[in-house]
């Protein structure tokens, strides 16, 4: 309880600051990882962004099954780009099959060949064609929105705070895009705009919580420099274990509703169409929230720590806490409590004029 009290209170004292080289050794690991799989795996593009026909299956009645779907393309001579999905329940329930792309003439013949087999309605059958373009045009748009966003930030944190911080909140984000990404090419889910639109969400998470531990640092080092109580790590380090609570209940209160659509929603339920969201938004999260306190604040550290005036700050800091260890070594030899500076066994000081004389105490 005493832990859980003063991790409450702010008044923990992990040192986070000080193992910065182990987080930084396991971030890169773990972008390395992520860079290997975008290399070997790559990833598995949705019919928006390679080019494909969507069909959709109205199925009121409930007696077709995905594997039944399956079958009748490829019965018909087209396989399905991947497992048909079941979207809804009683009479919204709809399977959901993506082809490759197919000329108009080609298509028609298909949906025919597949309904006569499933012996269906043509009225209960619907496509969708789209091209490469909509999902190249897509991507340019979303990088362009992610540069903007990444622009802007910048402009920000150097404004509101200092340079530096801009640079640690901007390598905290890329990090979170590169974790976020790798982890979604590593299980292969689809890539859909739903990934995107994900993607550049968990991007102001991040950020909310680098700001918050950057507020924080900035308040500890505040006209730090004038005198010679702490260096620029201590300062940083504490505002990292004031904000630690608040950075858990922030990530926990996100992490909930996200974990319940991705393991309760697609996991035990089955609605595929919001896995991909799910995923992306849960692997985010846990990586921003991870980044605000384990990357931001070392890297900001690690940049300030080379600035002239830190650099003497730590200086003083250090020639301060050597003489008063060298006082105290002076004072333990002569018989000096440094507590209350008085030899040991002396006789108590006399009273102030005009005080009251203490009464011994009965026993």
């Amino acid at each position: 309880m005493s832990v859980l009290r003063r991790l409450y209170r702010g008044e923990t004292r992990i040192n986070f600051i000080g193992l910065r080289r182990r987080w930084y050794l396991g971030s890169a690991a773990l972008i390395l990882i992520c860079l290997l799989s975008f290399i070997f795996r790559g990833f598995n593009y949705g019919v928006e962004f390679k080019g494909g026909v969507t069909y959709q299956f109205s199925d009121r009645s409930s007696s077709l099954t995905a594997d039944s779907v399956s079958a009748a393309f490829t019965k018909a001579g087209v396989a399905p780009a991947e497992a048909p999905q079941v979207v809804g329940s009683g009479t919204t329930r709809q399977i959901v099959v993506n082809t490759g792309f197919l000329p108009p003439q080609r298509q028609q013949n298909l949906e025919a060949a597949v309904t006569k087999t499933l012996g269906v309605a043509k009225s209960s059958v619907s496509s969708t064609s789209i091209g490469e373009q909509w999902g190249h045009d897509t991507t340019l748009k979303a990088l362009e929105g992610l540069i903007v966003f990444l622009v802007i930030v910048s402009i920000y944190i150097a404004f509101r705070f200092q340079w530096r911080m801009a640079i640690g909140a901007i390598l905290s984000l890329i990090h979170d895009l590169l974790v976020a990404a790798g982890i979604y090419s590593l299980i292969g889910f689809e890539v859909t705009p739903s990934t995107i639109v994900g993607l550049l969400t968990i991007l102001g998470f991040s950020l909310y919580d680098t700001v918050v531990v950057y507020d924080r640092i900035a308040e500890n080092t505040k006209d730090l420099t004038a005198g010679a109580r702490m260096t620029y790590s201590e300062a940083a380090n504490l505002a990292v274990n004031q904000t630690l609570m608040r950075s858990i209940n922030t990530s926990l209160i996100a992490l909930l509703p996200v974990a319940g659509l991705l393991f309760v929603g697609a996991g035990l339920l089955g609605v595929g169409t919001i896995k991909d969201l799910a995923l992306i938004l849960f692997v985010g999260l846990a990586s921003g929230a991870y980044s605000s306190l384990f990357l931001a604040a070392p890297i900001v550290v690690d940049l300030n720590e080379r600035a002239p005036e830190y650099r003497a700050l730590t200086k003083r800091v250090q020639a301060k806490r050597a003489g008063e260890a060298r006082r105290d070594q002076e004072l333990a030899a002569a018989g000096i409590s440094t507590g209350s500076l008085r030899p040991a066994g002396a006789p108590a000081p006399p009273p102030r004029p005009g005080a009251r004389p203490t009464r011994p105490r009965r026993r």
